[in-house]
């Protein structure tokens, strides 16, 4: 499951209402806005992040994160460490080769590592 997932699928069972019923109401299908919730599909496009906050009557910081959510919720990550250090490359490609063996406990203190160091992360920006 993604971030963004998480998220809807919390929104969803706050106010009672089934993937189907969402899924119908904003015109998509259900199957993919499963897929979506679960990460078998790409991050979900603007259009259809902003359809969800009309949808749940999301304003500002709530709207907000949802947004940010999607854009951190892509399931096959690339990351590009052209003109990156030799740290940064190998940082990359051990995260990729290790992050299946990590337990939440550490997935969680590397997060709140560079949460902590740097300023939110808003995914990429082109």
């Amino acid at each position: 499951m993604t971030p963004f997932g998480m998220k809807v699928r919390e929104l969803r069972k706050t106010r009672k209402i089934t993937l189907k019923k969402m899924a119908e109401e904003l015109g998509v299908s259900s199957a993919y806005f499963s897929a979506l919730e679960h990460g078998h599909r790409g991050k979900p496009g603007s259009g259809l992040v902003q359809q969800i906050c009309g949808y749940f009557d999301l304003i500002w910081d709530d709207a907000e994160e949802l947004r940010r959510l999607a854009q951190l919720s892509h399931p096959r990550v690339v990351i590009d460490t052209s003109g990156l250090s030799p740290e940064a490359t190998e940082l990359a490609n051990t995260l990729a080769v290790k992050i299946q063996d990590l337990d939440e406990e550490t997935i969680d203190w590397v997060l709140a590592e560079i949460r902590g160091r740097h300023a939110p992360l808003s995914g990429p920006t082109h």
